[in-house]
């Protein structure tokens, strides 16, 4: 009896925090209210997101504001095709120094690059080569960096968002799947209602100065403890049966009929095990100590959206991913 009502108490706290975090960005960013709940269901999951949207919507802001809320540290990467893997991971760098003999002796010593922050933001992942793009896969997989014969491990908590421009695909280099599967959620960016624009109209564009007095509603470490209760949510037998047959269902050696006709590859397992993590951690930021089948059809486009490859016949007829999911998706 005690430890239920500790574990509500603390799922409690958990609904509060995604309250707070929530008014406190809506001071800053208009009409992202949606996005942020997605955003933070993924970071308390310990998942990486994938941000597609064209420019001036907002993404760079969006990122600085919600570290700041959290009180974490927060790098920008800009990827370019000149990018280099040692401009993100860091550098070795030869270095003089007097010892105590007074000698001057040359060692080289680790620099650390932009990938050493609890949230990084990789601009235009798709500018760079795939040279360049691997070297966030160790990062974002081991949670570490390997230099050399040396591994560092990386700041905790720590979660890359990506964002790509869906509308230039010029001098881009599409994601190998690989890498797409190791992000947990794939959200797209939308333009504003006409209400909204006229209140982002109106806003200063030198945030700043508002930013720099921003402060943290909760300590990182308290953030960490919350993750720690994601297990704990129940997951029905027939919500699981849900999620599986909803990802078999985007196979077309599934047999499914939508997914033979427009599918080319479908979600694997991983998807499965993302779909369970996911609806556990909206559960809990919604107050919930158990996952019900609503709550898994919100965390399910985000996770699955960029995992399936649809093939000819799809484009041909302009079928959306969302609108194959939606079929596949086990009513």
């Amino acid at each position: 009896m005690k430890k239920a009502l500790k574990i509500r108490e603390q799922v409690n706290e958990i609904a509060a925090f995604r309250k707070k975090t929530i008014e406190a960005a809506e001071k800053y960013l208009i009409g992202f209210e949606s996005l942020i709940d997605d955003i933070l269901t993924c970071f308390l999951a310990g998942g990486h997101v994938l941000l597609i949207g064209v420019p001036g919507l907002g993404k760079t802001l969006l990122v600085r504001v919600l570290s700041r809320i959290w009180g974490l540290t927060f790098s920008r990467i800009q990827f370019t095709p000149d990018l280099l893997p040692s401009d993100i991971t860091g550098t070795e760098i030869l270095q003089e120094k007097i010892s105590k003999e007074k000698r001057v002796i040359r060692e080289f010593e680790f620099q650390k690059g932009p990938i050493f922050a609890n949230i990084v933001l990789s601009d235009e992942i798709n500018r760079t080569p795939p040279k360049t793009q691997s070297a966030l896969l160790q990062a974002m997989e081991e949670k570490e960096v390997t230099i050399g014969r040396r591994t560092f491990n990386l700041p905790a908590p720590f979660m890359v968002m990506a964002t790509q421009n869906p509308i230039e695909m010029e001098g881009t280099y599409p994601l190998p799947e690989a890498q797409l599967d190791r992000f947990f959620m794939s959200l797209n960016m939308k333009y504003p209602e006409s209400s909204q624009e006229k209140e982002i109209a109106l806003l200063s564009l030198d945030n700043q100065k508002t930013l720099n007095s921003l402060k943290s509603i909760e300590k990182p470490q308290n953030i960490m403890k919350y993750s720690d209760l994601i297990e704990s949510v129940v997951m029905p037998e027939s919500v699981l049966e849900k999620i599986v047959q909803s990802v078999r269902n985007t196979r077309p050696e599934s047999g499914h009929s939508f997914a033979v006709r427009f599918g080319e590859y479908g979600a694997g397992p991983r998807a499965s095990q993302y779909l369970v993590r996911a609806s556990r951690t909206k559960a809990l930021l919604l107050g919930e100590t158990i996952v019900t089948e609503e709550i898994f059809e919100k965390v399910y486009y985000n996770v699955l959206r960029h995992r399936i490859i649809l093939n000819y016949a799809a484009l041909s007829e302009k079928i959306s991913v969302d609108e194959y999911l939606s079929d596949c998706l086990m009513k």
